[in-house]
């Protein structure tokens, strides 16, 4: 099946270390299928050598500098950056057939059978139903339908701000035709306290494929015990089934720390595991205010980092104050 692939994307090396475990994930359930990450120009290069390792193929995409009709959308609607980011996906036409999966998303059991579907297959939203979560979603790459969604957004933009909104409207008639685009809630089953009704969890939660980290508070974002194999911080608040949680860790722990070590070599980096002194949080590079203003101007705010929505709309609530 050398011309299907399952595909992420990650945008900074938060991000990354997600990919990372999500690439493993699918690696230890024996998938048959090749691994693609897209990678944006914030993306560390000790995390890219790490994601080499892992996929099939790395690929550096960054709208801003292809000076294609993506470079001319973004002009115009620099509001959905991440969104272009992430349509690059229909331009992967070396495959006949891909999953998308988002970085936040955990593999708990092999899902191949995902490429019997055909396009645009996913399992519904939990907070809107008649809506699909494009955290998975099954595609066909065409350049024909990647110049149709940037023509979209730019003349429709999103209804939620992001790739959803987007794909939601463009593929608009998911939730009324064909049910078998309705992929089972097992293969998108979130973590968050979305899905709470205790009986159908208790029903259907141990068959999940695919687990998927909603909400603000990533898996990276904890700190991890691994002799005593536990995760430390908010985590009933943040997830409902920490299994999940503790599960990710694990896995980010045995196998992706190691390589993380090799690659960084004597650089710091954080890894989140309280055991490993050495590897300390290292400095991130601060742009001056005429750097990020040049950044900004040119549609290339981090918007995964420092400038995402929530530091912004913290900054405003201070000045506001």
């Amino acid at each position: 099946m050398a011309d299907q692939a399952f595909v992420t994307l990650a945008t900074n090396d938060s991000y990354a270390k997600g990919a990372m475990v999500l690439g493993q994930s699918l690696k230890n359930h024996k998938t048959s299928r090749k691994l693609v990450v897209m990678i944006g120009p914030h993306v560390s290069d000790p995390s890219r050598a790490v994601l080499r390792r892992i996929y099939d193929e790395v690929r550096l995409v960054d709208v801003l500098d292809s000076g294609d009709s993506a470079h001319l959308a973004m002009m115009k609607r620099p509001d959905l950056g991440i969104t272009f980011t992430k349509l690059h996906c229909w331009k992967l036409t070396h495959y006949s057939k891909c999953v998308f999966m988002d970085a936040d998303t955990l593999v708990v059991s092999n899902v191949d059978e995902l490429f019997d579907r055909e396009e645009l297959s996913a399992a519904p939203d939990p907070g809107w139903p008649d809506c699909f979560n494009s955290g998975v979603f099954v595609f066909r790459p065409s350049k024909e339908t990647h110049g149709k969604l940037l023509q979209f957004c730019t003349e429709h933009g999103s209804f939620d701000g992001g790739d959803q909104g987007v794909l939601n409207a463009y593929f608009g008639d998911w939730a009324t035709t064909d049910i078998s685009k309705h992929l089972p809630f097992i293969y998108n089953l979130s973590s968050v306290a979305l899905y709470t009704y205790a009986p159908a969890f208790k029903q259907f939660g141990s068959k999940a494929k695919v687990v998927h980290f909603l909400g603000p508070t990533k898996p990276w974002s904890y700190t991890f015990d691994p002799r005593a194999q536990r995760v430390k911080g908010d985590v009933e608040a943040a997830a409902s089934h920490p299994s999940f949680l503790l599960e990710w860790w694990i896995l980010f722990a045995s196998s992706v720390v190691p390589m993380m070590r090799q690659e960084y070599g004597d650089m710091a980096f954080h890894s989140g595991c309280e055991e490993e002194e050495i590897l300390l949080a290292a400095p991130q590079p601060t742009l001056s205010s005429l750097e990020r203003k040049n950044n900004w101007e040119q549609g290339q705010a981090d918007y995964m980092g420092m400038d995402s929505f929530d530091n912004i709309q913290k900054k405003l609530d201070s000045f506001l104050k």
